[in-house]
């Protein structure tokens, strides 16, 4: 078995803005596992606020065993990009050497398109009210919030968008007190969802909170970390593969929120299409699919996923199936 992995930086059409701050490229690590002439491929982002980098992630993997499989994986490298992208590999070669598709060998049904969230990032008022209005026949939108306006943004985007469903995801860029008076913003916009909104070490302050909408835990899901512990606070879960590890994790998380009476989200980062695929197959049993990273991408694949009117799919020459390359 052959391994091989690079660190890839691609540039952004533009930038994306969140309350931690902005970029303008993806830092992404992409792999390929060569058995017997066949090649599968993978590919993630090191999660910064973790403290990981694309060094950590590539030293991680140069410093595996000649062989191993995914369930080796879940022992042998700890919960994060490294390890999806080599899951991802893992799968995208056990589809090609078994003709079968990924999504057969794990046990799911055929993947049909799935409604795809479009995130409007943090920036000012007019860039975001003008891009939510670009987009405003997207079923749903997702607005970044955490930034000294967001009060007037949510309604502005309200009244340019009266159709779509709305989310906000405020990456912890609120206290409480700045919670509670927004409350009723929200309410009046028909916000279903908030992501969120505190800082990761204060859910216990949701806890005790009255918000008649519904709360989705993303970074205080670490890796780690209980879903259990999150279930008081939170009554939804945002999956993202990078963060779990891969997929061959993300479907026992997916599996153990379920059980928890927790809704999920599967969620990306900024990164190609490549890594997107395997968490599309993921959202199939998710409530949503916010998975439009690759959208920021300027040079995605030659085969990329697709979005039709608010739709996504993945094509089979990306990932995931015997035609794949």
């Amino acid at each position: 078995m052959k391994v091989k992995a690079i660190a890839k930086s691609m540039r952004l059409i533009k930038p994306f803005g969140i309350s931690r701050g902005t970029k303008t490229s993806a830092e992404v690590i992409q792999t390929s596992i060569t058995r017997d002439g066949v090649t599968g491929f993978g590919e993630a982002v090191p999660y910064f606020r973790y403290g990981e980098t694309t060094d950590t992630s590539l030293a991680q993997i140069s410093s595996l065993p000649a062989e191993f499989d995914r369930q080796d994986l879940l022992g042998l490298l700890p919960q994060g990009a490294s390890r999806n992208a080599l899951d991802a590999a893992l799968w995208d070669l056990e589809s090609k050497e078994a003709g079968v598709p990924v999504w057969e060998l794990a046990g799911f049904q055929r993947p049909v398109p799935r409604a795809m969230s479009y995130t409007v990032s943090l920036r000012g008022i007019g860039e975001m009210t003008s891009d939510a209005k670009e987009h405003a026949n997207i079923p749903l939108i997702k607005v970044k919030l955490g930034g000294p306006d967001d009060a007037k943004v949510v309604a502005e985007i309200r009244q340019v968008a009266p159709n779509a469903r709305l989310i906000v995801d405020v990456n912890e860029g609120w206290d409480i007190s700045q919670f509670e008076k927004i409350i009723p913003v929200l309410v009046a916009a028909q916000v279903e969802l908030v992501e969120q909104p505190l800082p990761s070490n204060q859910d216990d302050q949701l806890a005790k909170l009255a918000c008649p909408i519904p709360l989705c835990a993303d970074e205080s899901y670490s890796p780690g970390s209980s879903i259990a512990d999150l279930s008081d606070a939170y009554s939804f879960l945002n999956i993202k593969l990078d963060k779990s590890g891969g997929l061959t994790r993300s479907i026992q998380v997916l599996n153990q929120a379920i059980m928890l009476d927790m809704g999920v989200m599967v969620g990306c980062m900024i990164s190609s299409s490549l890594s997107i695929a395997p968490a599309f197959l993921l959202a199939q049993r998710a409530n949503y699919s916010d998975l439009d990273g690759f959208l920021s991408i300027a040079n995605d694949h030659e085969n990329p996923m697709r979005v039709q009117d608010g739709f996504l799919t993945s094509p089979e020459e990306l990932w995931g199936y015997p035609a794949s390359s």
